[in-house]
């Protein structure tokens, strides 16, 4: 089970920082632009927290 929870928080780390470095690297971005990511990117903070505390148990 474990593999499968690393698996994911590997991939929502990787994602993760694809959009900050996205929100980061663009100088251009409009309001609408950086709320549709900081959405995204709650989102899968989320779901990390919750895989990280899935994993100590």
């Amino acid at each position: 089970m474990n593999t499968k929870i690393d698996k994911a928080l590997e991939y929502y780390n990787f994602k993760s920082k694809e959009i900050l470095n996205y929100i980061n690297k663009n100088n251009n971005l409009t309001i609408d632009d950086i709320l549709e990511k900081s959405n995204e990117l709650s989102i899968l903070e989320y779901k990390i927290t919750a895989l990280e505390v899935a994993k100590e148990n």
